[in-house]
């Protein structure tokens, strides 16, 4: 199968915005582990609602494409067994590992606890972990690692239906029919509420992840996509512009009607800004770089920390007497760098460590690797 690059820019550009969108949460007004001693309810706020629509969606659909791939390549036994490592084995770590001291640090910045870690430490097993400020303290989903457990249940429950459903529906993919897969997500994001991640119903992630499996690999939606760039890019401002506009006057809690119109804008918002991603993709990033090769293997490592280094360094900087922008700045690049260093100097260079942060304990580099998605 010929290689396909812009997937891979897409993970990595994505990865790179979840690490903003988390720097970005350390200074809007909604709840967060630890909180700047002010935040800003206007521009940061607008840009983290921009970003929450497609963030998180773009990564299952790009891992529905990737499951496909996968198991054109793979045995069913081969592909499950590289998800629960790839997938399940960083997840444990950070459960066990890297969750703690950002639970910890939540505690005593929402002033639940005072004292050392190491005396707080025997209560991070008492109780469950479900929201921010509540009381349990055993972080189960590895808190910003939640993605890593819904993917690795998707990727495994979802195999029978995977291999009885070839995607050979909608072989020539019309342009209508694009905008008919709006459809279904509506319906989900606004009468199904199982489990609320990242902004969206874990059920909405799974249809993106099933769209992405059997429609987004066909020949023919890439070709869509490129004709219906300018239109769907249109929809795409427009809908923001509503959708951040509907979020500042509130306009969910002013009825059911209003409530289903905000949750249909929503989910075409997430939807052709998805297209837009794809179409820019595969028209500029279908190339390969050393740039691309570095940070396609270092995309798994640098999501998994890069959450605990923002919590850190904003338990320290919360009360400093400086500015949002300043602020901003320092943790963006100081978190930034401290990441990649423990990556290029430490993490890639052990063996165990690859393992523990989902990457292949050989790091010798391979001339093409396969498509894949951060833990897949």
């Amino acid at each position: 199968m010929k290689r396909q690059y812009h997937l891979d820019w897409i993970r990595v550009l994505a990865t790179l915005a979840v690490f903003i969108y988390h720097c970005f949460m350390f200074f809007n007004p909604w709840p967060w582990h630890v909180k700047n001693n002010e935040t800003d309810p206007t521009y940061i706020t607008a840009v983290s609602l921009f970003m929450s629509s497609w963030l998180m969606p773009i990564f299952f659909t790009v891992s529905g494409m990737s499951s496909y791939y996968a198991l054109q390549k793979r045995s069913v036994h081969e592909y499950v067994k590289e998800r629960l490592a790839r997938l399940g084995v960083p997840l444990l770590f950070g459960v066990m590992i890297l969750s703690p001291p950002q639970v910890y640090m939540e505690r005593v910045s929402h002033g639940q606890f005072s004292g050392s870690f190491f005396s707080w430490f025997p209560q991070y097993f008492d109780g469950v972990y479900l929201d921010i400020g509540g009381t349990g303290n055993f972080a189960f989903v590895g808190l910003h690692l939640w993605y890593l457990l819904i993917l690795m249940i998707f990727s495994i429950f979802t195999v029978p239906l995977l291999l009885k459903k070839k995607p050979s529906i909608m072989k020539e993919l019309k342009s209508y029919q694009l905008y008919l897969m709006t459809i279904p997500l509506m319906i989900v994001s606004t009468f199904v509420d199982v489990v609320r991640l990242g902004g969206w119903d874990i059920t909405f992630y799974l249809v993106l992840f099933l769209f992405g499996y059997f429609i987004l690999t066909k020949e023919s939606f890439k070709k869509v996509i490129e004709k219906l760039l300018p239109i769907n890019l249109v929809i795409s401002v427009c809908t923001t512009i509503f959708f951040v506009y509907g979020f500042f006057s509130d306009m969910p809690s002013t009825g059911f009607i209003a409530t289903m119109v905000f949750a249909s804008i929503k989910s075409l918002n997430c939807w052709m800004w998805i297209l837009v991603i794809f179409a820019v993709a595969k028209r500029h990033l279908s190339f390969s770089n050393k740039w691309l090769t570095y940070s396609s293997q270092a995309s798994m490592p640098f999501y998994v920390l890069h959450q605990p280094v923002i919590v850190t360094l904003g338990f320290f900087i919360a009360n400093k007497a400086w500015s949002i922008p300043v602020k901003l700045i320092f943790l963006m690049v100081v978190a930034f760098f401290i990441i990649m260093f423990i990556y290029h100097i430490i993490i890639s260079k052990v063996s165990i460590l690859r393992i523990l942060f989902g990457i292949k304990g050989d790091n010798k580099p391979k001339s093409s690797p396969d498509v894949k998605i951060v833990g897949s």
